[in-house]
């Protein structure tokens, strides 16, 4: 739910490994960048080995790689595995000074080469579905005006007011398999709890949500799905919106509505300018850069406080306590830690600029590497040990600067709920599978874990339910 998220292209469904991509040696202005596919960069007498990029070695630990760039490339040219070349930026403090550069454009237009028209940044399907007017591909001043509109439905007392909501589906989807003593934390938990948050946020009626259930479900596959899927399911999606819009309207007219889309009509219908396509692009993205961004935070941090076992005590300990204070900064530390989105979205320089040192030719396109900046040993101690008591956590886990994430509120609202019940209602909930079988979903942005297995002492539900899908 940010301007600062969106997933990445969906990759051709194969079992083999992501196109390998070795970063290319930082070029010099006018140098030909071109380097075939696998080619080891130059690299200084004596110096350690470039690591391979985008291998599924590399996404199920990119840590030590981006370790690596961190101290010998901290803005490198690579290919990635799409076939587009961009600039990776590695460290803090370049990473925050680039999330905040306006010189750093968000609208796609300003890529040299526009490989946006060719679905090879983006989301895939958003242009032929006229989706393409949403926060995550327009600057100031129509990125202000549109943010001040939707800004409105994540304010803190609008969070706070939805917090029974997101407990209440905690609860029920925690019921679902509590009796069975096993589950998979990602398929039963941690997808589908954002999926109803945000569509009650929106105004999707019930009966509607479990087809966004599946929409969203192919989006997040990334290459676990037929070939074109994605793409199909966002067709499906606009054509759903624009009817929804249109049912709103009507009823507008005879009854008021306080959900998300209600609120972008009448902003529209008072004079905002908010036009059709508008208002749909803007309910799309909501949701579709807003579910995984949470998916992913509830999966990552369940999986690191399973494998930080005093970490995760001394947090159920504050639990049972009554206490707080350790659950706030524990998920901030989560998001610093193993965040939810691995790379900001893209941005393409609108004239040359420099970043750390390194000239960026106008065209070229940018991605800021949070999770390699949230472990930079320059601003963080011990970058690479769990701490949830950790202060002074300002990471970069939603991104900084205008495109801040609009969601984050919520996110943290329904990532503290999740954790805290969790740990609460199955104390000895474990990992129910060999770490190394675990595997991560390709992609370029998000970093998430496709399936979580757990098991733990069945309990009995706290209401009778059919399950989830009553939701």
């Amino acid at each position: 739910m940010s301007d600062s998220t969106a997933p990445a292209p969906e990759p051709d469904p194969a079992p083999s490994p992501v196109p390998t991509s070795v970063p290319d040696p930082a070029r010099a202005p006018g140098q030909d960048p071109a380097r075939a596919p696998g080619q080891d960069p130059a690299r200084a007498p004596g110096q350690d080995p470039a690591p391979e990029l985008f291998t599924w070695e590399f996404a199920t630990d990119p840590y030590p790689a981006y370790a690596w760039l961190r101290e010998h490339a901290p803005v490198h040219r690579t290919t990635l595995p799409s076939g587009v070349e961009a600039w990776l930026v590695t460290r803090y403090a370049d990473a925050r000074q680039a999330l905040a550069d306006q010189r750093l454009s968000k609208n796609p237009a300003h890529h040299d080469e526009s490989p946006h028209a060719k679905g090879k940044t983006g989301i895939p399907g958003e242009r032929k579905a006229e989706l393409m007017t949403h926060l995550l591909n327009i600057d100031p001043p129509d990125h202000t005006r549109l943010r001040r509109l939707v800004s409105k439905a994540f304010t803190p007392r609008r969070v706070a007011e939805f917090a029974p909501r997101v407990q209440e589906l905690t609860d029920r989807l925690i019921d679902g398999f509590a009796e069975r003593g096993s589950a998979d934390l990602i398929h039963e938990f941690a997808f589908p709890l954002p999926i109803y948050a945000i569509c009650d946020l929106l105004g999707v009626p019930e009966e509607d949500q479990d087809d966004f259930r599946d929409w969203a479900g192919m989006m997040i596959r990334h290459g676990g799905g037929p070939r074109g899927g994605v793409a199909r399911s966002v067709k499906k999606m606009r054509g759903y919106l624009a009817e929804l819009i249109h049912r709103k309207r009507e009823g507008l007219r005879q009854e008021g509505g306080d959900d998300l889309i209600s609120g972008l009509i009448k902003a529209s219908d008072h004079g905002e300018h908010l036009t059709e396509n508008e208002a749909a692009a803007m309910a799309f993205i909501l949701l579709f850069a807003g579910f995984e961004t949470t998916v992913n935070l509830i999966g990552n941090g369940l999986y690191a406080l399973l494998g930080n076992p005093e970490q995760r005590g001394l947090l159920q300990a504050s639990l049972a306590a009554g206490e707080t204070g350790l659950l706030e900064t524990g998920i901030e530390e989560l998001l610093r830690y193993d965040g939810p989105v691995e790379m900001a979205t893209w941005r393409y320089a609108t004239r040359a600029l420099t970043i750390g040192g390194q000239e960026i030719p106008a065209g070229d396109p940018v991605l800021v590497v949070l999770a390699a900046a949230d472990r930079d040993p320059e601003r963080f101690d011990g970058p690479d040990v769990l701490d949830l008591a950790r202060r002074d956590n300002q990471h970069l886990g939603y991104g900084h600067g205008i495109h801040y994430c609009l969601g984050a509120p919520l996110a943290r609202l329904e990532g503290q709920a999740a954790l805290a019940t969790l740990l609460t209602r199955l104390p000895d909930l474990r990992l129910a599978a060999d770490p190394a079988e675990l595997r991560w979903r390709g992609g370029l942005i998000m970093r998430g874990l496709r399936t979580l297995p757990v098991e733990f002492s069945p309990s009995v539900p706290l209401s009778p339910t059919d399950g989830p899908s009553e939701m």
